[in-house]
């Protein structure tokens, strides 16, 4: 059986160009460092929270390099890896050698996937499918992949969380957005995620938790180095304004100061500690 991709997904000029620079946004840097860094333990928590067993057919969207993808596989599930980045998959692949694991690694965009309807018994994203620009095509590509009864899980960064401030932190010395897309910190509103799957979906729960970085940082400017040379929107800001030192300047003392507000270290100790909140969705395919 093919696919069949949703009728409202666009294949324009400008959107090719987007998905091109978004390619080459999360190809640079490491995120692969960024995921096992500051996030590994998100990969096991929509794994747990999806109720995945083995045997069941399984599609990770925006998957990178495997966060959850190899604790899924691990289980015995049939995991597809899908992502828009082959740099990502790649190193994806690798780890899943190393760990003698097989799954299927496929570069796809989330906006149009390259999937029958209903193939899957479950289809979950970790902080990735948030990031693709049309909110509405990207729940519609998830649903329509995921069979009648199987779960859809995400988990996205909220837009009171450090990532979401983190964001807006950047918004000032990025380049405008193109017409149509929206800020991906919306995914971790509630109501924007209610709206996005509306009637499709039953059981649906939205619960906010935080996970804190695996990785101990001194300070607030080591947290900022980290990212500006590793987690790819961070580059591309700072690359937007590298031509002009005093907004370089600028971006380096709100970042700071932002990331010194939110830092939530107990007295006297010696690292930083951050408490990076997210919105855990669960739903089921009506």
């Amino acid at each position: 059986m093919t696919s069949t991709v949703n009728p409202t997904i666009t294949s324009t000029d400008a959107d090719k160009a987007l998905k091109a620079k978004h390619r080459s946004m999360w190809a640079s840097g490491d995120y692969p460092a960024v995921a096992t860094d500051l996030i590994a333990d998100l990969g096991p928590t929509i794994v747990a929270a999806a109720g995945i067993t083995a045997g069941q057919h399984v599609l990770d969207v925006a998957a990178g390099a495997g966060n959850a993808s190899l604790p899924a596989a691990a289980l015995g599930a049939r995991v597809v890896a899908s992502d828009l980045t082959p740099e990502l998959l790649d190193v994806g692949r690798a780890r899943a050698a190393e760990r003698g694991l097989d799954l299927t690694w496929t570069e796809a965009d989330v906006e149009a996937l390259p999937f029958a309807n209903d193939d899957f018994d479950v289809v979950f994203s970790v902080v990735g499918a948030m990031f693709a620009p049309h909110h509405q095509q990207t729940a519609d590509e998830m649903i329509r992949v995921c069979r009648p009864g199987g779960t859809i899980a995400m988990i996205n960064w909220t837009p009171a969380g450090v990532i979401g401030q983190l964001f807006k932190t950047m918004g000032p010395y990025a380049p405008p957005p193109p017409a149509g897309a929206q800020p991906p910190p919306l995914w971790g509103d509630e109501d924007h995620v209610r709206e996005l799957f509306g009637d499709r979906v039953d059981n649906i729960t939205l619960t906010r938790r935080t996970v804190r970085p695996a990785r101990k940082f001194a300070s607030p400017v080591e947290m900022r180095e980290f990212f500006k040379a590793n987690y790819g929107p961070t580059i591309a800001v700072y690359n937007a304004v590298a031509g002009d030192p005093d907004r370089v300047a600028a971006l380096d003392d709100d970042f700071e100061a932002f990331l010194t507000r939110t830092d939530d270290r107990t007295a006297g100790a010696a690292h930083s500690d951050w408490a990076l909140e997210y919105l855990l969705v669960t739903a089921q395919k009506r």
